[in-house]
């Protein structure tokens, strides 16, 4: 069994070192406490703030007038 070293980046593990594995390779991954507590940490201040839009209602059937004009 040999050790690699890699990191997580959008949910695929990625190697470090130019280490290369054949395609269909069965893995184990190991995460530290400490690699997992600091990972969990950065993740959290890297996340993107929440964007929040206010739409304006529309007005509905019941709010929209028409002027009849008189027909003669």
């Amino acid at each position: 069994m040999r050790a690699y070293r890699g990191i997580i980046e959008d949910g695929v593990v990625v190697l470090q070192d130019g280490a290369r594995l054949p395609e269909g390779t069965l893995v184990t991954v190991t995460v530290g406490e400490a690699e997992l507590l600091r990972a969990t940490i950065t993740s959290a201040f890297r996340r993107p703030n929440k964007v929040r839009i206010r739409l304006k209602p529309t007005p509905g059937l019941a709010a929209v007038r028409e002027t009849l004009e008189p027909t003669g």
